[in-house]
Parts: C-alpha cells; sequence; structure tokens
C-alpha cells in the first residue's frame, strides 16, 4: 500500500494572514497544496506582536523547491531601475 501522507515542510513565514493568504493562493494557482499555521491567540485577539501574527506556509516535502522558487520570484522586484 502506497503512504498517500506527504509531510508538510515550512517554505517560509509571513507576517499577516492576509499575506499568507495570498502566497497561499498563488502557489495552489500552481498545483502546490498549501498549509497555513498561525498561533490562534493572536488571531482571536488581533495581535501582531511578539510573532503574534506570524503564519507559516507550509507545502508537502515533494513541492519545497518548486514552492521557495515561486515564492522568491514573487517577492524579487520586477523593476531593478
Amino acid at each position: 500500500m502506497k503512504n498517500s501522507k506527504s509531510e508538510f515542510v515550512v517554505i517560509s513565514v509571513v507576517q499577516g494572514e492576509v499575506v499568507a493568504n495570498i502566497l497561499k493562493s498563488h502557489l495552489e494557482s500552481e498545483g502546490i497544496p498549501v498549509l497555513l499555521q498561525w498561533e490562534s491567540v493572536g488571531r482571536v485577539f488581533g495581535l501582531t506582536v511578539d510573532g503574534l501574527g506570524q503564519v507559516k506556509i507550509l507545502v508537502p516535502q515533494e513541492f519545497v523547491e518548486e514552492a521557495k522558487h515561486i515564492i522568491e520570484a514573487r517577492e524579487s522586484p520586477e523593476d531593478t531601475e
């Protein structure tokens, strides 16, 4: 029987759920499964200090390199004047 569970790996940590969801949508549009992980207390109280607003972006091990490349391409400036 084939193991269908992939180990998810953190590829990036961003500040804020909005940024995380934008990256998640972009990765998923490229066919990469994504999980987001955050501390619930930050979400409940709306706190974004001391790491409480941080969101971890996780992808299956086999997509790590591709996902990192996609994120880096989005973060690098397009216009280098």
